[in-house]
């Protein structure tokens, strides 16, 4: 019997560990950033590159590479961006239409055509105007069509084709490429990264961009 209690004891130990270990990785370390240690220089190249749109801040930058009807791209803008863009983080947003699969369409068309404006033009007020109205109303007023017009339609490839050169690149780094993916440099100048599904992350990129 004393020996049963003294396994049953070591039993309840190490399953508490594993809890506990568990716990730790589900709600802290499974949402911290990641530093990007490889290919630096060429994740920074496309997304400068690319056709992101900002309020012209002076701060910090902050990438953010998202598609209209994300749900966790609409939530992080819209909780966390009045913050850092006090702070002076300049949110530098790159719009995508995604490709369709499986014969499903994942844009429409308004979406290319204001995808491609966005990318032409950098207008921030358009982006604004965009999130103002719910994506499946937005009807892309007075914008060039882009579906038809070639070179309009390789602009929207050109954002398919930065979120296919990232996908291996930030896996590389430990980071699963996912909506929205989040690139900026800390204090250190490190280059920081996450895919920021979740609202578990924000506090982690609020600190190192300086929003208390």
């Amino acid at each position: 019997m004393r020996r049963f209690k003294i396994w049953a004891s070591a039993t309840f130990v190490v399953a508490a560990v594993a809890v506990g270990v568990w716990a730790y990785w589900n709600f802290d370390l499974r949402w911290r950033p990641k530093t990007v240690t490889h290919d630096q220089a060429e994740i920074a190249r496309l997304l400068e590159q690319s056709g992101w749109v900002s309020p012209g801040l002076r701060g910090k930058t902050l990438y953010m590479v998202s598609f209209r009807s994300c749900p966790d791209c609409i939530r992080f803008t819209r909780e966390q961006f009045p913050a850092l863009q006090a702070a002076g983080v300049d949110t530098r947003v790159i719009m995508v239409a995604r490709r369709d699969q499986n014969g499903l369409a994942h844009s429409t068309p308004e979406e290319r055509s204001t995808v491609a404006q966005l990318w032409l033009t950098r207008d921030w007020k358009l982006l604004k105007s965009w999130e103002a109205v719910p994506p499946q109303a937005w009807k892309a007023p007075g914008l060039p069509l882009a579906d038809g017009d070639m070179a309009r339609t390789a602009v929207v490839e050109a954002g398919r084709g930065l979120v296919d050169r990232l996908r291996p690149l930030m896996k590389a780094n430990g980071v699963k490429f996912a909506y929205p993916a989040l690139v900026w440099w800390n204090d250190k100048g490190e280059m920081r990264a996450c895919a920021c599904e979740s609202p578990s992350s924000y506090r982690y990129v609020r600190e190192e961009l300086g929003v208390k």
